[in-house]
């Protein structure tokens, strides 16, 4: 299970840099972890769990900026906090262009980056909860039976299907605009039916919850059934 208390990386090749960075981060309960180089951040073991980089961009033998888009290029989302004492507009630009957090130049209020590593933080967070619920649909879908695969292709080409028909007779409808509306309500009615059964049954979603779709679905159907039956 990943470890939930944030980490703030820190890249700087200024010792006392470094040093007083930690003092701040620890200040307000976070974990710091220092390096003075690029090669020295990727070659440790990183805890999996909510973070941020803070970033420096004079570096010796690769810059700060070089370096986000190499760590981009690994697949890292890791959210990047530039420091700099030489900073200039354009260099800002392409930082901020790339993804960067912040961009700040040196000497700056403690709390600006404080408040800069929170909102880092918070999207590390974000991003990491639509990953893993991507990948646990990805993984559910997945685990289908060989059985359910067909299934599931089988509701997905009959909606298409339906869809293909309600297209094909468009021109009628709209010269009729009650037996539109009716056939909407349908449409609608049988696609929450349909979503309430891929659900519950291959998505393992609660039963009541599911249950109440179906009812509304239902309801839609039966009440364009009435309509229809009326006009």
């Amino acid at each position: 299970m990943a470890d939930e208390r944030a980490t703030v990386f820190v890249i700087d090749d200024d010792p006392s840099m470094r040093e007083a960075l930690e003092d701040l981060i620890t200040s307000v309960g976070l974990e710091a972890r220092l390096f003075a180089s690029p090669r020295e951040f990727l070659e440790s073991k990183r805890p999996d769990a909510p973070g941020c980089l803070v970033l420096d961009v004079r570096l010796p033998g690769m810059s700060g900026l070089t370096f986000q888009q190499e760590l981009a290029k690994t697949g890292s989302a890791l959210p990047v906090i530039f420091l700099t004492g030489h900073g200039d507009i354009p260099m800002s630009v392409r930082a901020m262009k790339a993804g960067a957090i912040e961009f700040l130049t040196k000497p700056f209020h403690d709390q600006e980056l404080l408040d800069a590593i929170h909102a880092a933080i918070e999207r590390d967070r974000r991003d990491r909860r639509e990953g893993a619920l991507v990948g646990e649909l990805q993984e559910r879908y997945g685990s289908l039976t060989g059985r359910g695969n067909p299934v599931f292709r089988g509701i997905v080409t009959g909606l298409m299907t339906f869809i293909g028909g309600f297209l094909h007779t468009l021109p009628f409808l709209i010269s009729n605009l009650r037996s539109a509306l009716t056939l909407a309500y349908a449409v609608v009615g049988v696609e929450l039916v349909v979503i309430a059964f891929i659900r519950h049954k291959y998505f393992k979603t609660s039963f009541a919850l599911s249950c109440l779709q179906v009812i509304v679905g239902g309801g839609l159907v039966f009440a364009a059934g009435v309509l229809i039956g009326q006009s």
